[in-house]
């Protein structure tokens, strides 16, 4: 890209100085020069092929130029989500068991004052003086040269180490090659047709990876990436307007607080062709909101997880327009068919690791399995949780996505919540999306979360609810009127127990995934209280 478009933006960053904002970039000429000058000090200092490189670097121009510098050279970038919470993320740097670091100042003082985390790193590079054994990496970057050779690489060479949220487990290292990064490239592509004429505004930064290689511009905004749920919206709008980005992605937590900000203040984003939001499920009124605000555009939501991106694409148009009434009445979220070259099979729920594959009919829910270039092979050194999420048949390597769901008769996939959320009473098992739906649907209700209670042995079904004003007592209008929305399916009539919460616990990434396994502890000993 550097050679195709020398003078063209590549990175830039918003940053923001009283009233106004600064948008400092670097063309893909400088990008190139600049990372291999990286490229050369990394080598200088004994970074080589294989080395598995901790990357903690806020947003920022260098954040990317780091990361192509360490692929360059063959070496093997692990990021780590700083969201995670300091136990986690501490655990996860010991077991990926970094050898060399490159990170800001502040990183430094942390592995300096717990060094038994850290015990394999020999080389360490920081992008603030911090003194002793730590390399400046700015000290002497203007005297190496902007001529670097990359290492030859296959498709099966490790290329990066991404960690899962933990949302629903302990975080787990997934192990990238370089032929699954340029599969996921080549399908987000194609999936929405962008090339080096549109601008990427990344809510989550690593989704600048894929698009600088396209050739895109990359404007960085101003947010946290790692809260995604308390961005300002009137920053990334204004970010998006200035920049006349075309393409928008990330948490649906960002794009719910911009969609309504854009409503209230009239705002209509003419640039924007694609707003992709991923991470869970979108509620129909997020894809309402941009229907107003997208002249010329559409949402998206692509499906996948850490280990296996993207598996199926729908739009909001679609879901709008053919699915809203099943989603509404408890059939779940429509997520689309398989990307291009993927395969989605539905089997029988099992949590026995290496199980056979016994493949369910069409409209019959079980547990969602994914094959594909996209999926990857194993989780860092870490056999035995490879063994209960992969599955090998006929020389494929198929993904057990930890969801469950069923395929339509169009093969259109519908996500009905995580295999650890459902709740198995004595003759029934019901799913999180399929009960939630029609108490999502009163005007004071934020958000619903189905949980499993356990008291004295006994198992039961039962509901907590998020209302928008935060009220935790309930009022026995508001009861009835919920027993009244329970009414109108089957399934819904069988909860027997309903809960206020203040605010409901989600992941720390996307900051939208209901954490239902703390609220179904919580209501349990609500439960035990008032009995």
């Amino acid at each position: 890209m550097s050679r195709k478009f020398p003078h063209k933006k590549s990175v830039v960053h918003a940053i923001a100085e009283k009233n106004t904002y600064q948008y400092p970039f670097y063309t893909f000429a400088e990008f190139e020069s600049r990372s291999n000058k990286m490229a050369n000090a990394f080598t200088h200092l004994g970074i080589t092929k294989g080395t598995r490189t901790l990357v903690f670097v806020t947003p920022r121009l260098d954040f990317s130029v780091i990361t192509f510098a360490l692929f360059k050279i063959g070496a093997i970038p692990v990021l780590i989500d700083p969201g995670m919470g300091v136990k986690n993320l501490l655990n996860s740097v010991k077991q990926v068991r970094p050898e060399a670091i490159v990170s800001i100042g502040r990183v430094h003082w942390i592995r300096r004052l717990l060094p038994r985390y850290f015990s394999e790193l020999k080389i360490k590079v920081s992008l603030d003086p911090v003194g002793g054994k730590t390399h400046n990496l700015y000290s002497t970057l203007d005297s190496e040269s902007s001529e670097f050779t990359a290492v030859d690489m296959v498709d099966d060479d490790p290329s990066i180490i991404l960690f899962t949220s933990g949302g629903t487990g302990i975080p787990k290292g997934v192990l990238y090659t370089h032929g699954i990064l340029n599969a996921q490239t080549k399908a987000l592509q194609e999936m929405f047709s962008l090339d080096e004429n549109q601008i990427d505004l990344p809510g989550f930064p690593l989704f600048a990876l894929f698009t600088l290689a396209m050739g895109m511009t990359s404007v960085i905004p101003d947010m946290d990436p790692t809260s995604p749920a308390t961005c300002d919206p009137s920053k990334i709008v204004r970010n998006i307007i200035e920049q006349q980005v075309t393409f928008v992605a990330g948490s649906p937590a960002i794009w719910d607080r911009v969609g309504k900000y854009c409503i209230k203040k009239n705002i209509q984003l003419g640039s924007v062709k694609q707003v992709v939001m991923f991470g869970a499920p979108v509620r129909a009124e997020i894809h309402q909101m941009f229907q107003k605000i997208l002249p010329f555009g559409d949402t998206y939501t692509p499906y996948g997880a850490t280990e296996c991106l993207p598996v199926t694409l729908i739009s909001g148009s679609e879901v709008l327009g053919l699915h809203l009434d099943r989603m509404l009445q408890g059939g779940g979220t429509c997520i689309g068919k398989a990307v291009p070259n993927t395969l989605i099979k539905i089997i029988k729920t099992s949590d026995i690791p290496e199980q056979e594959i016994f493949e369910l009919r069409t409209e019959q829910i079980g547990e969602i399995l994914v094959s594909g270039q996209q999926v990857t092979p194993q989780y860092f050194e870490m056999d035995e949780e490879t063994k209960k999420a992969k599955i090998i048949q006929d020389g494929k390597i198929w993904h057990r996505m930890g969801d469950i769901g069923y395929l339509d008769k169009s093969q259109n996939l519908w996500f009905l919540g995580r295999k650890v959320h459902r709740v198995e009473l004595a003759h029934q098992t019901f799913y999180p999306l399929q009960m939630e739906a029609p108490f999502n649907r009163h005007p004071l209700v934020k958000r619903t979360a189905l949980v499993s209670l356990n008291f004295e042995g006994k198992k039961s079904s039962g509901l907590v609810i998020e209302r928008h004003d935060g009220q935790t007592q309930m009022s026995a209008k508001f009861r009835a009127e919920i027993l009244r929305l329970g009414l109108t399916t089957e399934a819904t009539q069988t909860i027997q127990h309903f809960f206020l919460h203040p605010k409901f616990p989600v992941d720390v990434r996307h900051n939208i995934k209901i954490d239902r396994l703390k609220l179904s502890a919580w209501a349990s000993r609500k439960v035990s209280q008032n009995v």
